[in-house]
């Protein structure tokens, strides 16, 4: 069972390649991917990212030129790194929730996946939606776009919901559904930065059961549908009938 927390002991270490397969890959014209996948192990390895592009020119096995070909900047390598982070994330959150029709059901396991992914890959995590490398302004295209595909998972799942009468209807209102998913958003990755610096002091409690804890106060949050606001105006309608009868 997956802990709430990020001991080194639980993350995913990368194995380097050989040199054999990564000059395989070059040879094919798949060194820009090979460039990434070098920069995520050192990542991973280092947890940070305080590399050069020399390094990573050393562990994909080619000359320490190579990078530039693909790369006018460390940032840019560092970018398409993020990018592949997200993309491995949005990865990972699909099968989480694969075959799962009920709504709150993929909301739990998403919650799970997600802040199970960051305590495992806190250095990943960090780089995939911070700016420090780059400055406040910069935010390549491709680092926004995995953003909004992520979080286009969330969406779905509550215009599923909403359908279904799991959330309220107003959630079909595209204003509505952004908010939602947003504010999720916000709370899980809130959430999981927490766990990676330790102080999520929740106890002994696994991802899927603190992501379920989350699901249910993020659900609250969203209020009653409106089928039991109804339900509650007419209760108090008949309560103001029933004062105003004595």
């Amino acid at each position: 069972m997956n802990r709430l927390s990020c001991n080194s002991s639980d993350r995913s270490k990368a194995t380097p390649r050989s040199k054999e397969n990564t000059a395989s890959a070059y040879h094919h014209g798949d060194l820009r991917k090979t460039l990434i996948a070098a920069s995520l192990e050192l990542v991973a390895e280092g947890e940070n990212w305080n590399f050069s592009l020399r390094e990573v020119a050393r562990r994909a096995g080619v000359s320490h030129n190579a990078p530039y070909s693909h790369f006018a900047h460390k940032r840019d390598l560092l970018a398409a790194a993020a990018g592949a982070g997200r993309d491995l994330l949005r990865g990972q959150l699909m099968t989480a929730m694969a075959g799962i029709a009920d709504p709150l059901a993929a909301l739990r396991r998403l919650g799970a996946a997600w802040i199970n992914f960051g305590a495992k890959n806190p250095a990943l995590y960090r780089l995939m939606f911070s700016a420090a490398h780059s400055g406040p302004d910069w935010r390549p295209e491709q680092v926004l776009a995995a953003g909004v595909a992520t979080r286009a998972l969330l969406e779905d799942i509550f215009r599923r919901g909403a359908r279904s009468g799991v959330f309220p209807p107003r959630l079909a209102r595209e204003s509505e559904l952004q908010n939602a998913a947003l504010c999720t958003w916000a709370t899980v990755h809130g959430l999981t930065m927490l766990a990676i610096d330790g102080l999520a002091n929740v106890g002994d409690i696994s991802s899927e059961g603190f992501g379920q804890k989350i699901v249910a106060i993020i659900t609250r949050g969203l209020g009653p549908n409106e089928a039991s606001a109804a339900e509650i105006n007419r209760v108090k309608a008949k309560t103001r009938a029933v004062k105003a009868g004595r």
